[in-house]
């Protein structure tokens, strides 16, 4: 088991700042009753009982299409995608929850994120030989369940699946402070999912 550890608002909830928050589901099943969902809607819970506005894309269930050649990355992709795309531009923080599979994202999770870089939505080209990020400004929190323990997965093997997507991915796209959270042994005690819960209430309620 393991835990760890912007914009101005454009309005005051009961005098607090209030975020667009944009939660993106990133477990495969789009029927729900899987301990990302459960922690994806504590959050929620936690950030609508606090004000702030949340938006929610669940990757389970759209249509997302596999990219074979950089022309492809080139393009617009297809309307669902685009909609995506919009929602995380409206959006100040995203919170992003995916469970860890053979040390990394689902395939399909990957297959999301390509499809939303299409048509240069991550990236502004410049003259200079490194890109901008046309995300700057937003913060997120990313969420990663998995059945080995948390330092297990840190120590070991680097939490490299993990890295590779803060800083190939949201880093470079201009994301930034990105803060994560890894929860090891999820087939743990319920008190101790219990206290999880909790943790995702609070930290929705505070927008981190």
């Amino acid at each position: 088991m393991g835990y760890q550890e912007k914009n101005d608002a454009k309005f005051l909830y009961r005098g607090k700042r209030m975020t667009h928050i944009c939660i993106i589901q990133g477990h495969p099943d789009s029927r729900g009753g899987h301990l990302c969902h459960g922690l994806a809607a504590a959050y929620r819970q936690g950030a609508v009982d606090a004000g702030h506005r949340v938006s929610d894309i669940d990757i389970g269930g759209l249509t997302v299409d596999f990219i074979r050649n950089a022309d492809a990355m080139a393009l617009p992709p297809n309307e669902t995608i685009q909609e995506a795309q919009q929602t995380i531009l409206e959006a100040e923080h995203l919170m992003i929850i995916y469970p860890l599979w053979l040390g990394t994202m689902p395939a399909l999770v990957k297959a999301f994120f390509e499809q939303a870089a299409c048509g240069d939505f991550f990236l502004e080209k410049t003259e200079k030989a490194w890109p901008v990020g046309k995300l700057k400004g937003r913060s997120a929190r990313l969420v990663v369940t998995m059945g080995m323990p948390a330092a297990a997965y840190r120590l070991l093997m680097g939490s490299h699946g993990v890295k590779g997507f803060e800083s190939g991915i949201l880093g470079i796209a201009g994301i930034g402070p990105i803060r994560e959270t890894l929860y090891g042994n999820v087939e743990g005690s319920q008190r101790t999912r219990t206290k999880w819960l909790a943790k995702m209430r609070d930290l929705g309620a505070r927008a981190r």
